[in-house]
């Protein structure tokens, strides 16, 4: 399985958006504070909150330093509380030793929560303790949280790249095993081939040279025949071990004068030509770009066996026809075509058909490198082969093998481009996987900055509860029993201490007060200064006050109450 890896232009763009993201949660805790009326020296915790920001984004580069940072600003300052949290998760995830991970986490909630002591006076709720109680409620939010999930993200991401890995080791083995099973298949056919028939050749080469020997005195007129016979046998002996060599391991003839520096190029070549013109075919080659001299040897021995098996071929089938070798040679690679015309006499008969296993190892071949072979009889009745060899092929340019754990069974020729694949499936279905394996890698990640977002707005909420409990958990700075209006005071003094005016209670002391004092200007009756002395009466407090609106007298006195009548009283 390949992991998908994001585009450069997304690459680019979600540090910036990651950044952006935790920067508007610190502008909400902020926000959200001022409104609630707890954010002493504003101007300051939002430049504070402009740095943490920018330290978010050192995270990758230096976690051990910014997170520790992040967790002291929080401890000044509450509304960089989102910032670390987005920290925490992010270093806590990418951090795999546990030992690490867990002394950073203790140490920046450790930190957070001194910061916060150590400004509560001044920055804070105004005491060391209402700081420390700050710092408790910030250090689970804006650290140990994040912190215990990056954790268990880390800890699962982990875990599934450790099963992909293995998966895909297990895989390689498999096609590694398989592999060397068709080499070990492979060399035991050649063995048994090279046993059974180099034996028969052996012993023809044997008996030809003892009759060469014999016809030197008895026929020597015959004697060049027996010559040929020798050699021809040692020729057919030293072809069978290199055609061993495509059932050995990949891409190595085997025998004496399996390659030399010059197989395959324009030289040797020409050389199969002349030899063909030599035993009366009518061979014409054209050769068009450089050597082949530079090129891997696989290539070079692709070519050369191409140009001989096809003039083998004319030779056995169509002695009589006209040849044209033709050899194109560019950067990209090296096409054969080899064609003869019509046969001039009567068609072969059935009997004298080849089996075509040449041209079919002629085609393992070169698939084997990633070319293209073909090899049909064309409308005029001649025959037409034809080999597409890269020029450089992907596999070990010394050998020709392919990568290790790569399929190496070759496809069919002409097969389509959407047809089966080396490894089981078509082209267009790998295509459809890919498609679905990155829709889906798409969705994963769109759900999890989804469920990012939704936590950190969570625990940003959460930090606001917090901060708003522990401001309104702090005293007022006022101690004891409410101080009690005094003579001396202002109108507006004493209406702040709660003493207003009440219209019932003026209506009951008129006409029973006492006389008020000299340069009085105005009183005021409140109700919470009357109680129920005893049954039938009322004690009623007045404060008069001169026209400086200054409280010069505080009178009290009883009036009688109204009794209710019960109804048979009633006239």
């Amino acid at each position: 399985m390949v992991p998908l890896s994001l585009s450069p232009r997304a690459a680019r763009v979600r540090p910036v958006a990651q950044t952006a993201g935790v920067g508007l949660a610190g502008l909400g805790v902020y926000g959200a504070v001022g409104h609630l009326g707890f954010l002493p020296y504003p101007a300051l915790q939002l430049a504070v909150l402009a740095a943490g920001t920018g330290i978010f984004t050192l995270r990758r580069r230096l976690p051990g330093a910014v997170l520790p940072a992040l967790a002291a600003l929080t401890g000044l300052v509450p509304a960089v509380g989102p910032v670390t949290a987005a920290a925490a998760y992010s270093v806590a995830r990418r951090t795999a030793r546990p030992r690490l991970r867990a002394r950073l986490l203790a140490c920046a909630g450790l930190l957070l929560v001194v910061c916060a002591t150590a400004a509560g006076p001044r920055l804070g709720p105004g005491s060391a303790a209402y700081g420390l109680a700050l710092g408790l409620a910030l250090a689970p939010t804006a650290v140990i949280v994040p912190g215990l999930i990056g954790t268990a993200q880390g800890q699962q991401g982990r875990l599934l790249r450790a099963l992909r890995e293995r998966g895909d080791a297990a895989e390689r083995a498999r096609r590694l095993a398989d592999s060397e099973a068709r080499i070990h298949e492979r060399s035991r056919i050649a063995a048994e081939m090279h046993d059974l028939v180099g034996h028969r050749l052996s012993l023809v080469s044997l008996h030809a040279g003892g009759l060469e020997l014999a016809l030197e005195r008895a026929a020597p007129e015959l004697r060049e025949e027996a010559v040929l016979v020798r050699r021809t046998t040692r020729d057919a002996m030293r072809e069978l071990r290199q055609a061993l060599g495509v059932l050995g391991p990949l891409g190595r003839d085997t025998g004496p004068d399996a390659l030399t520096a010059a197989t395959g190029t324009r030289a040797d070549v020409e050389a199969l030509v002349a030899q063909s013109r030599d035993g009366g075919i009518a061979v014409r080659l054209d050769w068009t770009g450089p050597d082949l001299d530079a090129r891997p040897a696989p290539v070079r021995r692709a070519v050369h066996r191409v140009v001989r098996e096809a003039l083998t071929n004319v030779h056995r089938y169509a002695p009589d026809a006209h040849v044209g070798v033709t050899v194109l040679h560019d950067d990209a690679q090296v096409r054969v075509t080899v064609r003869n015309g019509a046969r001039p006499g009567p068609t072969a008969p059935a009997e004298e058909a080849g089996t075509g296993r040449g041209l079919t190892g002629l085609r393992e071949r070169v698939e084997l490198l990633g070319g293209t072979f073909e090899a049909a009889a064309l409308p005029s009745g001649g025959f037409r082969v034809e080999a597409a060899v890269p020029a450089e092929p992907d596999g070990d340019p010394a050998t020709g093998r392919t990568p290790a754990g790569a399929d190496t069974s070759p496809p069919t020729s002409g097969a389509d481009p959407n047809g089966p694949h080396p490894n089981g499936t078509g082209a267009a279905t790998v295509a459809a996987t890919a498609a679905a394996a990155a829709a889906r890698s798409d969705g994963r990640r769109t759900a999890e900055a989804l469920t990012l977002g939704f936590g950190l707005a969570a625990l940003s909420a959460l930090m606001v509860v917090g901060i708003a409990f522990v401001y309104a958990a702090q005293p007022s700075g006022r101690s004891g029993p409410a101080p009690l209006p005094r003579v001396g005071m202002t109108y507006g003094e004493v209406a702040a201490l709660g003493v207003q005016d009440n219209g019932a209670v003026r209506a009951a002391a008129t006409g029973h007060e006492p006389p008020r004092p000299a340069g009085t200007a105005g009183c005021v009756y409140p109700f919470n200064g009357a109680t129920e002395r005893r049954p039938g009466g009322l004690l009623i407090a007045r404060y008069c006050f001169d026209a400086a609106q200054r409280l010069i007298a505080i009178d009290r006195f009883d009036v009688p109450s109204v009794r209710d009548a019960t109804p048979w009283e009633i006239p």
